[in-house]
């Protein structure tokens, strides 16, 4: 394998770097709907990128039309400043892999990874195949054919049959939803240490939150054909900037409150007569009416018998008596209901004041609480984030992520 290269094929000026792939006022309308509205990219060569979203959000239209399998009504496309949007598929330095693998039936496995290469007449048509194949563990399944091959190994081998193109974009739609989760997770691993070790732009198109946050350097999640929010997994999870991003990206406890001033860094909010507060940084607005998040395993739950007096709300520019700057906030609740999932168990809990909310609590040893158990519930003021008071707050609940 060594002595194989798999790397991306060297552009006009025999370099194999600064092949960006840019989309540039991309979109694409049907007769009777867009499902992709003016998408601006750029996604860095040799990086792992992401585009997540539910399905009908344009994710995967954008993925065929980098392929060259739809054109966009508007827009460009260009890898490395040369534009590709009129060119035909196979022209394009793109590979795709599929959902379904596509694997020719009759063939080898060898066969179906080299086939590309010798319709080409590339010399060492073979030699590339195998290394391909030792790249993704299959070297000794190359006198196979595909139906007696695992789906996983199948995956593999399609993976490995667009790897030997030495593409400088290669596009994975979905590639791992045929899969049972523990093959899945297997693979996300294995599709993660390819491209680190290849060097490929890999372009994933996926509904999975977990799966795009567990391999993609970059994610950009979609929805109504346009990037609500792009970035680091973790900051995308830890900081989401729309109602959509914070449902979407697992699960967020949404409040609608008042600003009722600032201090210390920290916006005073009044929640149904709840003081809580959010750091300005970690806030889209500063005044009037906003919605502040939680996420549900930064919650901490505790016995009845541990209840704080309740705290009055604070006036415009003031803490309430005994608040200080960052300090938890601190909830009346009484469990509503209790699902056990194995490494936690999720509480649903009325909140006075304020509503339901859900509690994600590790399991540790006895369960903390049972339904119409009075609880506390309590957080670190600097894990809360704000948004627009006027979003709805249940945007993105329910769509197909996590």
């Amino acid at each position: 394998m060594a002595a194989i290269d798999l790397r991306p094929e060297p552009d006009s000026r025999g370099e194999t770097s600064g092949q960006d792939l840019v989309l540039s006022r991309l979109s694409k309308r049907f007769t009777d709907f867009t499902a992709v509205d003016g998408l601006d990219l750029v996604i860095p060569s040799g990086s792992f990128f992401a585009l997540l979203g539910p399905s009908g959000c344009g994710k995967t239209t954008t993925l065929r039309m980098i392929a060259g399998l739809e054109q966009p009504t508007s827009g460009t496309i260009s890898i490395g400043g040369r534009d590709i949007t009129g060119t035909t598929p196979h022209r394009r330095p793109v590979n795709t892999v599929f959902q379904n693998y596509a694997l020719f039936p009759h063939m080898s496995v060898l066969d179906n990874v080299g086939f590309g290469l010798k319709r080409r007449k590339v010399r060492d048509a073979d030699a590339q195949a195998k290394a391909a194949l030792e790249l993704v563990e299959l070297g000794h399944l190359g006198n196979r054919r595909p139906a007696q091959l695992s789906g996983g190994q199948q995956q593999r081998v399609a993976l490995a049959r667009a790897v030997v193109n030495r593409p400088a974009v290669l596009l994975l739609d979905e590639p791992l939803g045929a899969l049972d989760m523990k093959l899945r997770r297997q693979m996300q691993t294995e599709l993660k240490k390819i491209q680190t070790e290849v060097g490929l732009t890999f372009v994933h198109v996926t509904h999975d939150q977990e799966e795009a946050m567990t391999m993609a350097d970059t994610v950009a999640v979609m929805n109504n054909g346009r990037v609500e929010q792009m970035g680091a997994p973790q900051e995308l999870y830890e900081l989401p900037r729309t109602a959509f991003v914070a449902n979407f990206l697992g699960k967020s406890n949404l409040m609608q409150a008042d600003v009722t001033g600032e201090s210390g860094g920290y916006l005073q909010l009044n929640a149904g007569g709840q003081h809580l507060q959010v750091r300005l940084d970690r806030a889209t607005d500063h005044a009037g009416r906003v919605l502040i998040g939680i996420r549900p395993e930064k919650l901490r739950m505790l016995p009845g018998a541990a209840v704080p007096p309740p705290v009055p709300p604070a006036a415009p520019g003031r803490l309430p008596a005994g608040g200080a700057e960052g300090t938890e906030a601190a909830l009346r609740a009484v469990v509503l209901d209790a699902s056990f999932s194995g490494a936690s168990t999720e509480y649903l809990v009325e909140v006075e004041g304020i509503g339901t909310m859900g509690v994600f609590s590790q399991n540790r040893g006895a369960a903390l609480a049972a339904p119409g158990d009075r609880v506390s519930l309590s957080w670190d003021a600097d894990h809360a984030f704000g948004l627009r008071g006027d979003e709805d707050r249940l945007a993105g609940a329910g769509e197909d992520g996590l």
